[in-house]
């Protein structure tokens, strides 16, 4: 039982804290593609494309937290295909200006006739409401879509776990 109510404690807590230095994130991403489409996020702050997800919550598995955040966010309930990156990620958010060292774990989601029903009533940290868009895959490089080193990717995603670094320029 004491095993248990330790596990219960910080649950629902997003893993993320802040630092003299910045913040730090682990997050996950959804990687949703269906029709030839894959599906992003938008809200009027900011002037990029983002996928769904969000940060993990302590004593979360990667992969429940993104099936969380895809109900969250999108209102279905998906399937984890596989996991496609490992990323970390060091960068100033445009808006805030904040230091950012982010880990994420970004995972393929199976395909779904659901994916044709979506509703989104998402908003952000700071209480922006957000918008889901299907993208054609072949029209991606046309979008400003973070982050940068996940978006090349995204056509031609590896057949296996891959790991990836991402430094800010300006850094």
């Amino acid at each position: 039982m004491g095993s248990m109510i330790r596990r219960m404690q910080g649950a629902g807590m997003d893993l993320t804290f802040k630092t003299p230095y910045g913040r730090f994130n682990y997050r996950v991403g959804a990687i949703i593609i269906h029709d030839g489409k894959i599906l992003l996020m938008k809200n009027p702050e900011e002037p990029y494309l983002y996928s769904i997800g969000g940060r993990v919550n302590y004593n979360e598995t990667t992969e429940d937290a993104v099936k969380r955040e895809v109900l969250e966010e999108a209102g279905v309930m998906l399937d984890v295909d596989r996991p496609v990156f490992f990323q970390e990620q060091f960068y100033d958010e445009e808006v805030t200006g904040e230091h950012f060292h982010e880990v994420a774990v970004y995972y393929l989601m199976k395909d779904s006739d659901c994916l044709d029903r979506l509703k989104c009533s998402s908003v952000t940290e700071r209480g922006v409401s957000e918008e889901l868009v299907w993208i054609p895959l072949d029209e991606l490089e046309q979008h400003y879509v973070v982050p940068v080193s996940i978006a090349r990717e995204l056509k031609n995603l590896p057949e296996h776990l891959t790991h990836v670094v991402e430094r800010d320029e300006k850094e």
